[in-house]
């Protein structure tokens, strides 16, 4: 099953799920990372190109390392099958630290509802 991210409801529900999913499910990362985006995905964050296989590596340190993570989406603009979203993530790791990360998000959604491309800006602080 596949989502269908082609309303604002819907995908400010996958900004605050996706991550927790990704972190703490039992779910294969992949699998995860398949239900919500096209084969050929790609994530450009701040310059760096993550394709599936990068986004899935990521994935398996953060379910060793994060505690918690929230999600605040703060506005989701959808016109067709372009997006932008500003939200908040705050992550609790392990050891103590606290990463907040600003993100300013631009994507393009496939026709079947999937995320197909990702441009997005973000800036972290992390408290000790």
């Amino acid at each position: 099953m596949t989502a269908d991210l082609t309303s604002a409801d819907r995908l400010t529900d996958f900004l605050t799920t996706y991550p927790q999913t990704m972190a703490f499910s039992e779910e294969d990362p992949g699998t995860v990372f398949d239900r919500f985006h096209t084969p050929d995905a790609v994530y450009v964050s701040d310059g760096l190109r993550l394709d599936r296989t990068r986004v899935v590596e990521h994935a398996r340190p953060a379910r060793k390392n994060v505690l918690s993570c929230e999600v605040d989406v703060h506005r989701v603009v959808l016109a067709g099958h372009e997006a932008a979203a500003h939200y908040t993530l705050v992550a609790r790791m392990r050891k103590g630290r606290v990463v907040t990360t600003h993100v300013a998000m631009f994507a393009r959604i496939a026709d079947d509802g999937r995320i197909a491309h990702v441009d997005q800006v973000t800036r972290t602080e992390t408290e000790r």
